[in-house]
């Protein structure tokens, strides 16, 4: 797809613009969260890619007709919406089981298939150019990615995988995914709890400092309602143990990373599954974010679907993601949708500072496009939710098999140039930053030292 090639300054007041629209009343709340994002972000063309979902999609747009290989199915399917080559990793299911997968299910919506390919091999053309890999090197990485994610489809489509594709486990994962897994089976709840938590008179408290916040009395009656809310939208398995929900303590934190900055969060101590002091559990409750792909998406039966975006985030996940965490659940806190799950102690994200030979690389990234065709085909008529009413395996299936030679080649020239276009916007970025032009914001060089 060629993109248009604007000037610098006609580029940055595009940024500028699109980042009103998305940050800009978190922003004005808490400009301070921002400042912290803003500097990681700066420190390199992916972390500028990871924190700017916002202005992707705002590029997407552009495109005349919705682009090649969608229709009234394809172009309708649940999506992840920020499927970059690190929000990928390991957590522990419903089942008790460790798996690799796809993670960070905050920008999930239902849009078009290909938008989470695009900005999945967009970001694998950022890591094999920060990696030094050659531009033909890349493509054939993007075409692994395709060729993997097409035969997944396939597979799922034809029944071949049968009803559920395998999954990436300690028993069938290899390389850098395998490597994850071990490093999550390493963890211990106990090692969670030691870092956040302390025992005060023969019970559980969370710890002072390390970024908790304790709460006036006011506050913590309003999020204690809004966890008896929580308890409403959980299912019946979830349940099987009342006091496995028994409230020990609760504080404030406050989300400073690149995709949570401004909203205000909380977690909370409950029971868990017995008495002992070491089965205690840790969920968050945190202020959902509107999805950068909803602008985009005009749809009003899916805007319609969720009742705020705490609901929207959890049917998503729980659509996309198969066995999906216990603890997932929704509420609502000062008229705004919740979103609340496990601080899991099994979370291991995908590492690629030392994925560096180029034969480990091309495994992992067939492997992510494995992942992604399975977390696809999760999500429609058998995911027990109505607005995918089709099989969507076998919609995108269909809608490949029509230019299979095309579906490759379209990826690998988007990666190629959205690539391009992502390190160039990180560098626009930049000076905007350092010299002051974000609104709201003090640029790094106007703030003394001892602020920072």
């Amino acid at each position: 797809m060629p993109l248009p090639q604007p000037t610098a300054d006609e580029r940055g007041e595009h940024v500028l613009a699109v980042f009103d629209t998305a940050f800009g009343e978190l922003l004005a709340a808490d400009p301070a969260a921002f400042r912290v994002k803003f500097r990681k972000m700066a420190g390199s063309a992916f972390a500028f890619y990871r924190g700017t979902a916002c202005l992707f999609y705002s590029d997407l747009e552009k495109e005349a007709d919705g682009g090649p290989y969608l229709d009234g199915r394809t172009g309708r399917v649940w999506i992840h919406g920020d499927l970059h080559a690190e929000n990928f990793g390991t957590y522990m299911n419903a089942n008790g089981r460790l798996v690799f997968n796809v993670n960070d299910f905050d920008e999930a919506y239902v849009g078009p298939f290909t938008w989470d390919l695009k900005r999945l091999v967009a970001s694998l053309a950022l890591i094999g150019y920060a990696k030094a890999l050659s531009d033909g090197q890349i493509t054939e990485l993007v075409r692994i990615c395709a060729a993997a994610y097409r035969e997944r489809i396939h597979a799922l489509a034809t029944g071949a995988e049968g009803d559920e594709a395998p999954g990436f486990t300690l028993g069938t994962a290899g390389g850098p995914l395998l490597g994850a897994l071990r490093t999550a089976r390493s963890l211990t709840r106990f090692g969670l709890l030691d870092s956040m938590t302390e025992i005060r008179d023969f019970e559980r408290r969370f710890s002072a400092g390390g970024g908790a916040i304790a709460l006036d009395a006011a506050t913590r009656r309003e999020v204690l309602g809004a966890f008896e809310g929580y308890l409403e939208t959980l299912p019946e398995s979830s349940l099987a143990r009342p006091d496995s929900y028994r409230v020990k303590d609760v504080v404030g934190r406050r989300g400073i990373g690149i995709g949570s900055a401004g909203l205000p969060s909380y977690n909370i101590l409950l029971e868990g599954n017995s008495d002992a002091l070491e089965n205690d559990v840790v969920i968050y409750l945190k202020q959902a974010q509107t999805p950068a792909v909803s602008r985009h998406v005009t749809d009003a039966a899916v805007r319609g679907y969720f009742r705020h975006e705490g609901h929207r985030t959890v049917i998503s996940q729980r659509a996309l993601q198969a066995h999906a965490d216990p603890w997932l659940g929704w509420t609502e806190l000062d008229g705004a949708g919740q979103l609340v799950a496990e601080v899991s102690p099994y979370a291991v994200d995908l590492d690629w500072s030392d994925i560096d030979d180029p034969a480990e690389i091309a495994a992992t990234v067939a492997d992510l496009g494995r992942a992604t065709a399975t977390m696809h085909a999760a999500a429609d008529d058998s995911s027990g939710h109505s607005l995918v009413p089709f099989s969507t395996e076998r919609a995108i299936d269909a809608a490949i098999g029509a230019d299979g030679e095309g579906f490759a080649e379209l990826l690998v020239d988007f990666a190629h140039a959205y690539g391009a276009r992502a390190r160039a916007d990180h560098q626009i970025f930049v000076d905007l930053f350092r010299n002051g032009r974000i609104p709201g914001l003090r640029g790094p060089a106007e703030t003394s030292t001892a602020s920072l």
